[in-house]
């Protein structure tokens, strides 16, 4: 018998975490964060400390308590990829569990360098699977990552094999047949997964209602390049925000600001954090090319000393959802000896992750932006979350027996199921909407 138990990330966008217990053995698909709730408390800190209840409390961290019983039976814990909404309530929930963490070479990166900058250790084994393999977790259960691509390298749709059948885990993915960074979509595999059964297929709903294909991140590329090379920027400062996890992104940026000969500063911490763990697997050598600035006194006087000469560097810092206590936040604030200054150049390569909290931010921050007249360029970028039509593709080249919308709100949630009930399926029968803290069997 299959039965799912939704943990978190089914009433909102992120804190992402789904049990699966097939006859008396359990597999746990992410353990992340709530990113607003989790920044309240962490953002640019270096010395603070939380416990774990507290997180829960709070809603920071999924509430693994409502496992019960399940979690002396818990095998493994699986991240699908390195986004904080997935992987960053490891280091305060992993060693809740007697089970090792499988994920791939960057995803593991980053939970060590996580791990040793909270200063925490777990007991969990971290196991690094390569991308395109498979891995025995027991004599009945076995995971498989199918490569796929998204914003942050090394992401994977994890199918667990059982004997009842296949379930595809699906959280994030985009279609991207011209990645930056990185190999395209295992599309062959994934329909080679449709000929054999799949039982169900969990998969992210953030854009399900966005009637289109997510454009490549060569897009984004494009649109920086114009932004960054091809605006008067003499005498200017320049500052780009973006998703510190977005490696590929962070490539794009590094090479427009070596053309425009400027000296490249990275601020902030989340940057510092997954640009090492690029680095620790070879993915790129940023620091080669980059200075890279991390806690908030050294940012405090890095940025004195740069508002000397401010139109000599190009500087990336973190703040791009408009996050209170982030470098751009504190920029805007006037929180720092540098000041911004007429026709300044502030590039936002991301945009609003759909939340209030993250609209209100932002709408802050740029209202504080505004009043130094600044130029602000918003919305430079692409999306790393399936739209519509990609949702269409991935159920028709796997067709699953059961869907069940993941990663968002209702509203969102139901988008997918819409979009399954045009193909088909029937609410209820084979399509779940389901909110955290729910369960259901799975029948083969």
């Amino acid at each position: 018998m299959i039965e799912l138990l939704t943990i978190g990330g089914y009433n909102e966008v992120g804190k992402n975490c789904t049990a699966i217990k097939v006859d008396n053995e359990v597999v746990i698909f992410d353990m992340g964060i709530h990113l607003e709730k989790y920044i309240d408390y962490t953002e640019n800190d270096e010395n603070f400390k939380v416990s774990p209840s507290e997180l829960i409390r709070v809603g920071a961290i999924p509430n693994v308590d409502r496992l019960k019983d399940w979690g002396m039976l818990v095998k493994a814990i699986i991240p699908t990829h390195a986004h904080l909404d997935h992987v960053g309530a490891i280091p305060y929930l992993a060693e809740r569990f007697d089970a090792p963490i499988l994920c791939t070479p960057f995803t593991g990166a980053v939970i060590n360098t996580l791990l040793k900058d909270d200063k925490k250790k777990i007991p969990n084994e971290i196991i690094v699977v390569n991308i395109n393999s498979r891995f025995r977790i027991s004599k009945n259960l076995e995971i498989e990552f199918v490569n796929i691509t998204h914003s942050t390298p090394h992401t994977v749709m994890a199918v667990l094999h059982t004997k009842y059948g296949s379930i595809i885990y699906a959280n994030d993915f985009k279609f991207d047949n011209f990645p930056i960074l990185g190999k395209t979509p295992n599309y062959d595999r994934l329909k080679e997964l449709g000929q054999t059964g799949v039982l169900a297929l969990i998969v992210d709903s953030i854009y399900a209602n966005l009637a289109r294909k997510t454009p490549s991140e060569t897009v984004a590329k494009s649109m920086l390049k114009d932004v960054m090379l091809n605006i008067e920027s003499d005498g200017k400062a320049m500052i780009v925000t973006t998703f510190s996890s977005h490696i590929a992104r962070l490539k794009s940026i590094i090479e427009f600001g070596k053309q425009l000969n400027r000296k490249i500063i990275f601020l902030g911490r989340s940057l510092s954090k997954y640009t090492q763990a690029a680095e620790d697997v070879g993915l790129v050598k940023f620091s080669d090319e980059v200075e890279i600035v991390r806690f908030g006194k050294q940012v405090k006087k890095k940025l004195r000393d740069i508002a000397k000469n401010k139109d000599k560097y190009l500087i990336v810092c973190t703040g791009h959802q408009g996050e209170p206590n982030a470098v751009l936040t504190r920029i805007a604030n006037r929180q720092y000896d540098f000041k911004l200054g007429y026709e300044d150049i502030i590039i936002f390569s991301s945009t609003v992750i759909p939340t209030k909290v993250n609209q209100d931010n932002r709408e802050k921050l740029e209202a504080g932006l505004k009043e130094s007249g600044v130029r602000i360029f918003r919305d430079i970028h692409q999306s790393g979350h399936a739209s519509r039509e990609d949702l269409r593709d991935l159920i028709n080249m796997v067709h699953p027996k059961n869907i069940i919308p993941a990663h968002g709100n209702h509203t969102m949630e139901s988008g997918l199921a819409e979009l399954a009930t045009e193909m088909g399926y029937t609410p209820g029968k084979d399509v779940f909407l389901m909110q955290d803290f729910q369960k259901i069997t799975l029948k083969p």
